[in-house]
């Protein structure tokens, strides 16, 4: 899942990208609502972490100017003020959730966690195909009840095909939501992982749940 941070307090924006890296999430950083302006116009993002207090735009006039543009991204808004007025400004604006510093660490993970929830998913905390289960809280992945161990970018990339069972994927949209810009390796590093997918999950069961759609991408389906 591909996450931008705006938040001009540089010691706090290194902290959190640092720690979303390490819960392997793809991080994008900037310091200012213009430069978050131009990075969603150029990748496609699962989540907005917007700080309110920025210089040039602030994060409520970049959140405004996203929503008028049908932009829908889930945006969690950072601030150090908690007055209900700011709160209620913030959500009126468009937010879909709101955290006030100092915060912990943990409860923002959670937060972005709901944010970053499909519908249909039971509580959040479970991802399933046929007898494919992936635990999001423990981070466990079994199939037919055998645990399965995955490296985090294989985790991250089945948990995205998995929130979108049944839809097909392009090789970029895939990319571009496991990998963030400071990545520049190679060209069919999908494949790659789909194919470590594969051997994981699909070898030795008679119904295999990753399917190729020649000239389209990729699908996880039951």
């Amino acid at each position: 899942m591909r996450i931008l941070i705006a938040e001009d307090e540089k010691n706090l924006n290194a902290l959190l990208k640092r720690r979303l890296k390490e819960a392997d999430y793809s991080v994008d950083a900037c310091f200012n609502g213009d430069d978050a302006l131009a990075y969603v116009e150029g990748a496609e993002y699962d989540a907005l972490v917007l700080d309110i207090m920025m210089p040039g735009k602030d994060g409520l006039e970049v959140l405004k100017i996203l929503r008028r543009r049908g932009n829908m991204v889930p945006v969690l808004l950072l601030t150090a003020r908690d007055s209900i007025e700011d709160r209620v400004r913030g959500l009126d604006a468009g937010a879909d959730d709101y955290l006030v510093k100092p915060f912990a660490f943990e409860e923002l993970l959670a937060r972005l966690r709901v944010l970053l929830r499909k519908p249909g998913v039971q509580g959040g905390a479970l991802l399933e195909a046929d007898d494919l289960v992936m635990h999001l809280d423990t981070r466990q992945v079994f199939r037919g009840g055998r645990e399965i161990r995955l490296s985090s970018r294989e985790f991250s990339l089945l948990r995205y095909m998995l929130q979108n069972k049944g839809i097909v994927l392009s090789r970029e949209k895939l990319e571009q939501h496991i990998w963030d810009y400071s990545y520049s390796g190679a060209s069919n590093i999908i494949d790659v992982y789909i194919r470590y997918l594969r051997v994981k999950l699909d070898e030795g069961h008679e119904k295999k749940l990753i399917h190729t759609v020649r000239g389209h991408g990729y699908v996880l389906k039951e």
